[in-house]
């Protein structure tokens, strides 16, 4: 016993302690006679081995550590990194008192870090277990904007078709209700008297579904729809609601950690806007105070620091044009992107109401008309509504108004013989290339963001958001605002005609193909009659959905002066799921996919595919569909007429996609 020199051994190569290291008890002559204590002191002699102390011996698996164990594991990955002190102390057959004859005590100094490259890490494991490795991504900052995305989404599903159905089938189908009593007198006189009384109804019940859905203030809440309609009108942004969010937003969508919510993000988010104070009787102006609003709006109220935006208390009564717009549009602003009607104008929904209503009026395109043999007698319950809606089109934007505003916002236009020559003053020629760009680089990210060995770097995705921002902003003019809303009115009361059980029976529509709109198999079935392009109007249906949330979320968003690329990286992550469906649709309908890169050298200085007017691409592709056509009508054995020219072949062939 006298010769026995107790000594500490670290087994295995070094490892820093953040992992498990072990550690043995050598120089007994009879170690399985002695009793091990051991201990790990820390800062002031602190004892800091509860729970991170775990027994490693095998011949004693079962003995405690704190009495035979030789060899220990330390487990120090909660540990902050410093020096430590591994100190064991031995008991002859556990008669030895501390600092007496038969114990020993020795000590190890060791120093923790965090690991590094090249660093070794011992794995133990069970006889005949597997090991269990898995990695997982780099947290991920919460950023102040994530409530807007939600507003923005929870915003742009409230004003969705199914809504909008349910909407009109309680005003004007149910009994009982608020709206009602409210619109009964535009119902009572309609029929069965030739006007168009109950056409107007329509327009005005389309109208307060917007006004009720569209604002930012009633985004997220519990109210009904009636009572937000009457509500007044919030002063600022901060009252928003964000009760009742679903586990996907919470959990999928925004992914929030560290104990915040979407409310306090979202007040940390706005920003105060000052007012320039109100105008008392005398004419004379009184110090204004300040407003909760985005800060892209609080920017562009900064250039405009004449405009009032607090009204006095009669300003209900008395409409003041020049200061209640300016306020509305920084305290409630809507949540509408034209870019939604522009691909249901391409889907060809307003190309199909048309030819009902061209049809309705007796009126036919020559002997060749595929409707002349149609008879009308389904659509007869419809006769009122279809009588207002052709005396109306005086009212209604017509395509020249909607072709100049597609240029001006985004630099995208429609093709076809009845598009009139676009002249515009200011377009965006650059829209199409910055925001294909920012999806490409999207598509790259994730690609990165789901490797987990490596993290992905947002800060591309920053800079093509900035470009969009600017260009979007740039188009934010003229009849922004006013033609989007106008636009989406007419083809909301569009697909609501077309989803009337009337045009089922007057269309040889497709009952066994589930469409998540009853409009879309309308258009479809118009398409297959007229021999247009033959993509179902679904995907165009995705491609304004997800566009319009796309584009709203970067209007909207102060990227201008955004410098963290966390809000980057969390603006794609949030985004993932409508910019892929984007790009999956905008393949299905132009051929052309914006996640591909280019590969061949020959082509490599020309510009991408995707940078391409999504018009020209459909044109294209619907005359390729119907050389194909062509080609296939002729039986075997045909003798083809005379050769002509292939220009005068394309002329023949070649019908506009968009025709009136």
């Amino acid at each position: 016993m006298d010769g026995d020199q107790l000594s500490i051994e670290i087994i295995g190569s070094p490892v820093p302690l953040d992992n498990s290291v072990r550690f043995a008890a050598h120089g007994l002559k009879e170690p399985t006679s002695w009793y091990y204590k051991w201990r790990v002191l820390g800062h002031a002699n602190a004892d800091v081995s509860k729970g991170r102390l775990t027994n490693a011996d095998t011949d004693y698996k079962t003995t405690n550590v704190q009495r035979g164990s030789r060899f220990v594991d330390f487990e120090a990955r909660d540990l902050r990194p410093g020096v430590y002190t591994v100190e064991v102390t031995a008991s002859w057959r556990g008669r030895g008192e501390e600092g007496g004859p038969h114990t020993r005590t020795e000590s190890f100094v060791v120093q923790t870090r965090a690991l590094g490259k090249g660093d070794e890490v011992r794995v133990t494991r069970e006889e005949d277990s597997p090991f269990e490795v898995s990695l997982r991504r780099s947290d991920i900052v919460d950023t102040v904007d994530l409530p807007l995305w939600s507003v923005i989404r929870a915003s742009t599903n409230k004003v969705s078709f199914n809504n909008y159905a349910r909407w009109m089938d309680r005003i004007f189908c149910r009994r009982g209700e608020e709206w009602l009593d409210e619109l009964a007198v535009w119902v009572r006189h309609a029929l069965p008297f030739p006007d168009i009384i109950s056409y107007k109804a329509l327009k005005v019940a389309t109208e307060a579904f917007l006004v009720a859905n569209c604002g930012v203030a009633m985004a997220v809440g519990d109210l009904s729809v009636p009572e937000e309609w009457r509500a007044r009108i919030e002063p600022s942004l901060n009252r928003e609601r964000f009760e009742h969010l679903s586990e996907d937003e919470l959990d999928e969508r925004l992914g929030l950690a560290r104990g915040d919510t979407a409310g306090r993000l979202w007040r940390r988010y706005l920003v105060p806007a000052d007012s320039a104070g109100d105008v008392d009787e005398n004419d004379e102006r009184t110090p204004g105070g300040s407003i909760e609003t985005l800060p892209y709006l609080a920017l562009i109220r900064q250039k405009l620091p004449e405009a009032r935006i607090e009204l006095r208390a009669d300003a209900e009564q008395h409409v003041e044009l020049c200061y209640e717009i300016m306020g509305r549009k920084l305290t409630s602003p809507c949540f509408l992107e034209l870019i939604w009607s522009y691909w249901h104008e391409e889907g060809m929904l307003v190309q199909t109401m048309g030819a009902i209503s061209r049809r309705f009026q007796n009126r036919g395109r020559g002997p060749g008309d595929p409707l002349a043999g149609f008879a009308l007698d389904p659509l007869r319950p419809l006769n009122n509504l279809l009588w207002g809606y052709v005396q109306d089109e005086q009212h209604r934007l017509t395509l020249a108004r909607r072709v100049y505003e597609y240029d001006h916002e985004y630099g995208i236009s429609l093709y076809g013989r009845s598009v009139p020559r676009v002249r515009s003053a200011d377009p965006r020629s650059r829209f199409l290339e910055a925001f294909h760009t920012l999806l490409h680089r999207a598509s790259i990210f994730y690609k990165e963001d789901d490797d987990t060995t490596m993290a992905a770097d947002p800060f591309p995705i920053l800079n093509a958001l900035r470009d969009v921002h600017l260009l979007l902003a740039e188009g934010a003019h003229n009849q922004y605002g006013d033609l989007p809303w106008t636009a989406r009115q007419e083809m909301l009361l569009e697909q609501w005609l077309l989803a009337r059980p009337e045009l089922r029976e007057f269309l040889p529509t497709r009952v066994m193909v589930a469409y998540p709109e009853p409009w879309m198999d309308r258009v479809d079935a118009m398409k297959r009659v007229q021999g247009w392009s033959e993509t179902s109007v679904r995907y165009f249906h995705d491609l304004a959905v997800f566009g319009e949330q796309l584009l709203l979320s970067i209007r909207f968003g102060d990227w201008s002066n955004v410098f963290d690329r966390n809000q980057a990286g969390n603006w794609a992550r949030y985004w993932r799921q409508e910019a892929q469906w984007y790009i999956h649709a905008y393949q299905a309908v132009t051929g052309v996919d914006l996640t591909a890169d280019t590969m061949d050298v020959r082509t490599a200085e020309q510009p991408p595919d995707r940078f391409t007017q999504p018009a020209f691409l459909l044109h294209q592709r619907l005359l390729e569909q119907r050389r194909r056509t062509a080609h296939l009508s002729l039986a075997p054995g045909t003798r083809r007429g005379p050769r002509r020219g292939r220009r005068y072949q394309d002329e023949e062939l070649e019908e506009s996609p968009t025709p009136r």
